[in-house]
């Protein structure tokens, strides 16, 4: 399924400069896709490339888990493009187990690097020439998992939940600067990634049966369902928009 993000046709992110981690497979992979089809450059990174990579990116082996990895990514996107005006953060995952007590010392901290400070730490090397410019675009990507935190994904669940206040506190200090900062949260996704973590959740004791018939519009979300939440963001169109959570999820979790 291709969909293009910009709803209209145009090419809206014409002469924008994007950065998408986690850009080798699944919704990163669609992002990517659709920036390039929306007329963006677009560097995307992951710890190895794949096939799916979409042609016409600059891909970049990169480990954001670490503060050096996130310098040498910021450098490359300096060097190809001479700065990023949209930043997507996709890159994360964890591992599930049994319970929180389950969870190893060092799967917290793997948690933590890879789903918040990966974030937080790319942010603080691009955001100042976003204020320079004053402009520039941020989505980090959550989880719907966050709306109903499980055991045996706390330590995703955790970091996601400081992502997400992360960005609602980043929002508020960059708006003067004219640089936008939102979240999209997406509900269960057709993903390589997701579908083999449901498939690990599933082989745990006392798992929940896992199917879509507790998603109201009755089937799994695509990888182009949820790049459509983040280009909606990322774009004009949503130019009074900071500070905000797009919960693409079909329906499935209630909130108030």
């Amino acid at each position: 399924m291709t969909t293009i993000g910009n709803g209209s046709g145009t090419r809206e992110f014409a002469g924008k400069r994007a950065l998408v981690t986690g850009g080798s497979r699944g919704i990163g992979a669609a992002v990517v896709r659709q920036l390039l089809d929306a007329g963006a450059e677009v560097l995307t990174t992951a710890r190895s490339a794949t096939s799916t990579v979409p042609e016409g990116a600059t891909f970049v082996e990169a480990d954001v888990r670490t503060r050096a990895g996130a310098e040498a990514l910021a450098a490359a996107a300096q060097e190809a493009f001479g700065g990023v005006d949209v930043l997507v953060h996709n890159a994360g995952g964890a591992r599930p187990h049994e319970g929180s007590s389950a969870i190893p010392d060092e799967e917290w901290q793997d948690a933590l690097d890879l789903n918040y400070l990966a974030s937080v730490r790319l942010d603080s090397l691009l955001v100042p020439g976003m204020r320079e410019r004053r402009s520039g675009m941020i989505v980090h990507v959550s989880s719907a998992a966050v709306l109903t935190p499980v055991a045996p994904f706390l330590h995703y669940v955790a970091a996601k939940a400081a992502l997400e206040t992360y960005s609602r506190g980043l929002a508020l200090e960059l708006a003067p600067f004219g640089i936008r900062v939102n979240t999209v949260t997406p509900g269960r996704v057709a993903t390589p990634g997701g579908v083999q973590t449901r498939e690990q959740w599933a082989r745990l004791e006392a798992a929940p049966a896992q199917n879509t018939t507790t998603v109201p519009l009755g089937r799994d979300g695509q990888p182009d369902d949820i790049a459509n939440a983040v280009l909606f963001l990322a774009s004009d169109r949503a130019s009074w928009l900071t500070g905000s959570n797009l919960v693409v999820d079909g329906g499935e979790f209630p909130r108030g």
